[in-house]
């Protein structure tokens, strides 16, 4: 019986010319091909002169076709798998896929292949003796503040990926955690209009804005904490272990209304600094001014 195979495909994130002959080779050996699109697949075949039935794997359905897509490669089947760009399962489907066939006892290997969020801290020009890939960030605002808050004290850079309608709001986020950190936003990585955008968090975040909203695939590089900042944060931390937040969120009120803070803006800024809901906190606002 022929030996069956799952290729893990990385391919091009914009520039044709970054497909490796190896994954040229794995496209061709295969009796079908997975992938997220298969419009973006099917014109990356065509630029390649390669014709082989295209299987629609998206992270709606992957989980469902994984056990067949095994079934297939058990029984000898030539299987590859490649998501839109870049290499899968790094913020894309296929980890399911190579998590069932490896439990399956099913041959994987995995096709090296271009990667946005290395290529784009080595671009950036910010230190990356180490460093955290995070992937996409919440949506929600509170949610975002609170996740960048708890990766503060990654002692190496930060890696995000971003979409364009969301990269302003993300980086006003940056801001607020970290002011004085070095950002850069890299964007359209090997294609034509390539560009890196480097500042200190609050400038980089106002010049976006002032921008408009850019296009392209991005990718957001926080530097890592100087020694001061990261000891101020440990600090911090060992702090806040022995402090109530409901007593914290008391305290920061006080002192805002005696600084007279507006009842709006402190209501927003509270509820995104404690991850509460912005109506309860307004409510308490209220209440503790009534009492002063």
């Amino acid at each position: 019986m022929q030996s069956g195979r799952l290729y893990i495909v990385g391919t091009p994130i914009g520039n044709l010319g970054d497909l490796t002959p190896r994954a040229a080779d794995a496209f061709r050996a295969a009796d079908a091909i997975c992938c997220e699109d298969t419009r973006v697949t099917a014109k990356l075949l065509a630029h390649l002169e390669i014709s082989r039935p295209l299987i629609r794997c998206d992270e709606n359905v992957i989980a469902a076709r994984a056990p067949e897509i095994v079934e297939r490669v058990l029984a000898g089947e030539i299987v590859a798998f490649a998501s839109d760009a870049g290499m899968p399962s790094v913020s894309d489907p296929g980890q399911v896929l190579v998590d069932a066939a490896r439990e399956a006892g099913a041959d994987v290997e995995v096709i090296p292949g271009p990667s946005a969020c290395v290529t784009a801290l080595v671009a950036s020009g910010i230190s990356c003796e180490h460093f955290f890939f995070e992937g996409f960030l919440p949506r929600k605002n509170g949610e975002r503040v609170r996740r960048l808050q708890e990766l503060a004290l990654v002692p190496g850079a930060l890696l995000f990926y971003e979409s364009p309608h969301r990269v302003a709001a993300s980086l006003d986020a940056i801001a607020q955690v970290f002011p004085a950190r070095t950002v850069a936003l890299c964007r359209e990585l090997t294609k034509l209009h390539e560009e890196v955008l480097r500042d200190k968090a609050p400038q980089l975040a106002d010049a976006v804005r002032e921008r408009g909203e850019l296009r392209g695939e991005m990718v957001v590089i926080v530097a890592p904490p100087m020694a001061d900042e990261l000891s101020g944060l440990r600090g911090a931390v060992a702090a806040d272990a022995h402090v109530d937040p409901d007593e914290a969120l008391r305290a920061d009120i006080e002192q805002a209304l005696a600084a007279g803070e507006s009842t709006s803006a402190l209501s927003k800024r509270l509820a995104q600094q404690y991850s509460r809901k912005k109506r309860d906190v307004y409510n308490l606002i209220l209440q503790m001014d009534e009492q002063r």
